[in-house]
């Protein structure tokens, strides 16, 4: 088994829980320090809904240390940041990069920032409107409507534990208590990983973060006192459609797959067969896009700790969507044919991968995000030993993804149609539904 070490990842706990990741590269005289918190839309019940999002904006606001704003970009000038945040499902994290000379201030600035926030009111009322700013600029694009619909049918009444972007009523309404609530939840040093990368000496890192750190009170884990929820399986395929103009119709259709609770080898059975299907060489590419039913076609599986989306959307011409439909379905129904792939093209898929995540690594600044998400969502040591995984994939872990969780199973489609398409197809959500599934819901009108 690989271990982070062999990464050249070194790690030291805290008394307090703090995981430190120090990633040495002393190719370029730069540092990066970045906060990751388990947190994100999956523990936000509905009255939260976005407000980690927001918390993101408020990170780099006022605190104890810095008076304001204003305060906070002078001293990161000063100190030469370039500084980001990023929100999402099972994680959230923030960075800043600088010359390796500021190391013991950025460590400071990082601290004050993460365990000293303010929340100031004023502010606060001033960043609900830059965050709507997000929100209507998604709600600007036509396939946003489709994303949105086919995430509720997908997860149902827990859709916004999928919805990082959160409901705009609740951005808006969002209090300095709510802030305080989820800071002393969440962002506690046992539910969090502070990551350094670049010009450094792990151990002059270690010593400089015990100082820090070191006194951050631990807290009980939070996802006991507030366990995942459980997602209801979907029940029946479920069709929609999304009537808004756009240039050619989009359409989406989504499982629930694997995630890395239950079925870790699931996780990594689907990544090389995502992959499988998207090499040009595939019949997947070839019966569906050589031939001209559709424009594009995308397979994708995201990795999450608490089930995690298995996806294919594809676009084509109006004229030909109905076609389009039946031919996925066709595909799909082959998936677990002995020759639907050729061991060629299994290998290629498990190389490829490797060498993609081995060359992520090229970019220190870049790799410790990546190196933060799976600390989130499956712990270093499933990150650690990836490649051996994917390696190990057969043809038979592949079958029993597929059957586990696409051939046979409930599923939503959803499609993005202009009305004048609507129109001219006689379009029926009922014509969205794959294989038998399209027949039973004709028989059962």
């Amino acid at each position: 088994m690989t271990q982070a070490s062999d990464l050249g990842i070194k790690k030291k706990i805290l008394k307090n829980g703090l995981e430190i990741l120090v990633i040495e590269n002393r190719s370029v005289p730069l540092i990066t320090v970045e906060i990751c918190v388990k947190n994100g839309a999956f523990t936000e019940p509905p009255e939260y809904s976005g407000l980690s999002h927001l918390y993101e904006h408020m990170f780099f606001k006022a605190n104890e240390k810095i008076p304001n704003q204003e305060a906070f970009l002078e001293r990161a000038r000063e100190l030469g940041m370039v500084w980001n945040g990023t929100t999402g499902n099972e994680r959230v994290n923030y960075f800043f990069t600088c010359p390796k000379i500021n190391l013991k201030e950025a460590l400071e600035f990082m601290r004050d920032a993460t365990l000293y926030p303010l929340f100031d009111q004023a502010e606060l009322e001033r960043e609900r409107p830059v965050v709507i700013g997000e929100y209507d600029r998604n709600e600007s694009q036509p396939p946003y409507y489709l994303f949105v619909e086919f995430g509720k049918k997908m997860w149902g009444d827990y859709y916004n534990r999928k919805n990082a972007l959160g409901e705009r009523s609740t951005i808006l309404a969002a209090t300095q208590e709510q802030m305080k609530i989820i800071q002393k939840k969440y962002y506690v040093p046992n539910n969090s990983s502070l990551l350094i990368a670049g010009d450094v000496d792990a151990n002059e890192v270690f010593k400089l973060a015990e100082t820090m750190f070191g006194k951050w009170e631990r807290s009980d884990d939070p996802f006991i006192k507030n366990p995942l929820i459980t997602f209801k399986p979907l029940s029946n395929p479920e069709a929609l459609i999304v009537q808004k103009q756009f240039p050619v119709p989009i359409v989406l259709v989504g499982w629930h797959g694997p995630d890395t609770k239950r079925d870790l080898m699931g996780t990594y059975a689907a990544d090389v067969f995502s992959y499988i299907l998207k090499q040009k060489t595939s019949p997947f590419q070839k019966n569906l896009v050589e031939s001209g039913l559709m424009l594009g076609v995308n397979v994708g599986y995201q990795t999450e700790q608490n089930v995690g989306p298995i996806m294919i959307s594809f676009q084509t011409m109006p004229e030909k969507l109905k076609d389009a439909v039946k031919a996925l379905s066709n595909e799909i129904e082959k998936f677990d044919s002995p020759d639907y792939y050729t061991d060629e093209q299994l290998e290629t898929a498990k190389n490829t991968l490797a060498v993609d995540e081995i060359y992520s690594r090229e970019s220190t600044s870049n790799w410790v995000h990546t190196v933060s998400y799976w600390w989130a969502v499956a712990g270093l040591d499933y990150y650690a030993d990836y490649i051996n995984n994917l390696k190990k994939i057969t043809r038979k872990d592949i079958n029993d993804y597929i059957h586990r969780y696409i051939k046979g199973k409930n599923y939503v489609v959803g499609a993005l149609v202009s009305e004048e398409t609507v129109k001219s197809l006689d379009l029926k959500e009922a014509d969205l539904l794959l294989g038998s599934s399209q027949l039973e819901k004709q028989e059962n009108k």
